[in-house]
């Protein structure tokens, strides 16, 4: 009987560790992997990416009002689309200095400056890939606008034109060509309009030394030259962004003005991503489908409604009406690209340098 028992006891413990190695087997099947179907998830960006994305945007001074309508329309239909909520950090001031800021180190994920020329420089600086004007829309133009010529109530000055510009005893604000992109399109629409008339590049110089013997102020950007015209009473001529104009009125600054429309220039403002920052964050999708969805209807909506011209055709279309136009339209291209502009007129020693000099100042 001893013996019988002893063999159970051991038929039992083989039998027990058959059980344990079907049940390991059975968990190493093709089941194992399998989910319930409350657990399943498809392989997107909902489930893939982290829940929060924070991206910096850089931008010239004027385009805040705009970008505090457009970023929540962004973040709301991104958060739709993928689940991820997006922290948009901004930062505002004059395009050239904004641009050095870049360079120096602030981490912009995307920028919008007032002129190309800023962008190839990040470009240079090796922060922008090649090529990045054809990465979006438009060749990467987000937004137009033109020069306009604010004065006072009344128009005591009797403001009407380019030539007026050059009146002896009329104080001029604008901005700094050295730290503002708006400084640069107002040098370029005066002497532009100057060359024009008078056919010829001396005469038009001496047109622009004329117009900055008469500037009061040069102030670091646009939206401190407006402030120091609106807000400070200084001067008895402002130039400025049109969309800058026609945002202060909607801010309830009375500012009378006049946009030239025999000669203007189009003022064509880029947007972009900064690939190096964007590659180092990691928010590449984020950032690119930001700088996408400022080229969308909603966007261009918002800033036709504070005062851009649109480069979307059926918003363009849509706000005809509003926007005089310009009989002769100069663009950079008749100053010969960017590059020919900052060496001629911008870089040191150059045209501007030289008229400073000659001023004094």
């Amino acid at each position: 009987m001893h013996l019988v028992w002893r063999n159970f006891r051991k038929w039992l413990s083989l039998f027990g560790v058959g059980l344990f190695l079907a049940a390991a087997i059975a968990a190493c099947g093709p089941q194992a992997n399998q989910s319930s179907p409350a657990d399943q998830s498809s392989p997107t960006v909902r489930s893939s990416s982290p829940k929060e994305a924070k991206i910096t945007l850089v931008s010239y001074a004027v385009t805040k009002a705009a970008y505090a309508k457009i970023i929540p329309l962004f973040v709301a239909e991104w958060e739709q689309k993928t689940g991820q909520k997006v922290t948009v950090k901004e930062s505002y001031g004059g395009s050239g200095a904004q641009t050095r800021a870049i360079i120096d180190g602030l981490e912009a994920d995307v920028v919008n400056l007032a002129l190309e020329g800023d962008v190839n420089k990040l470009q240079k600086a090796g922060l922008i890939d090649e090529g990045w004007q054809k990465e979006l829309p438009n060749d990467s133009i987000v937004t137009k606008s033109v020069v306009a010529l604010s004065y006072r109530d009344g128009n005591p000055k009797g403001i009407k034109s380019w030539d007026d510009v050059v009146k002896p005893g009329v104080e001029i604000i604008t901005a700094n060509p050295k730290t503002s992109g708006v400084a640069k399109w107002n040098f370029l629409a005066v002497y532009g309009a100057a060359r024009e008339k008078l056919k010829d590049d001396g005469k038009a110089q001496e047109f622009v030394q004329k117009f900055y013997q008469n500037a009061k102020v040069l102030a670091k950007d646009a939206r401190e030259a407006t402030e120091v015209f609106a807000k400070q009473g200084q001067g008895d001529l402002l130039l400025n962004y049109e969309n800058e104009v026609i945002l202060a009125e909607k801010e309830g600054k009375k500012i009378p003005f006049v946009v030239p429309t025999n000669v203007n220039i189009s003022i064509d403002t880029p947007a972009t991503v900064v690939d190096t920052n964007v590659k180092k964050h990691g928010t590449e999708a984020v950032a690119k489908a930001f700088a996408e969805f400022l080229f969308t209807a909603p966007a261009q909506r918002e800033f036709t409604a504070l005062g851009f011209r649109s480069v979307l055709p059926e918003v363009e279309s849509e706000n005809k009406d509003r926007f005089p136009k310009i009989e002769k339209l100069l663009t950079v291209k008749d100053f010969g690209g960017w590059d020919g502009i900052e060496k001629q007129f911008f870089a040191k020693g150059a045209v501007f340098d030289r008229i400073q000099a000659s001023l004094g100042k």
